[in-house]
């Protein structure tokens, strides 16, 4: 809507993907639109935020269960996140091994 709103990382709760668009969602429920892909977006987050699909970047501060043998995340939001099949070693690995808790 032509005006900048600045977010800190931390009320981040995920970000999708939609070609050269992105949402992000915040700890608060909203939801914004920025003509940026998830790409630059994820290279300018900081390293607690994960790739676990071609459309999704989730902020691991929000997980709060592994569900289906890891293949997804449900978030503290409520919002439940697909794992692509290649990256569910790695966000497994990178959640056991990280300061988040979460249920099985």
């Amino acid at each position: 809507m032509g005006r900048t709103i600045f977010l800190t990382p931390d009320v981040i709760t995920f970000l999708e993907g939609e070609g050269n668009y992105t949402f992000i969602y915040t700890n608060t429920g909203k939801k914004y639109l920025v003509s940026k892909t998830l790409k630059s977006l994820a290279e300018q987050l900081n390293p607690n935020f994960i790739r676990v699909h071609k459309s999704y970047l989730v902020n691991a501060d929000y997980v709060v269960a592994r569900l289906e043998d890891d293949r997804m995340l449900k978030l503290s939001c409520g919002k439940e996140v697909m794992v692509s099949r290649r990256k569910i070693k790695e966000i497994t690995c990178f959640l056991d091994h990280s300061n988040v808790r979460i249920s099985a």
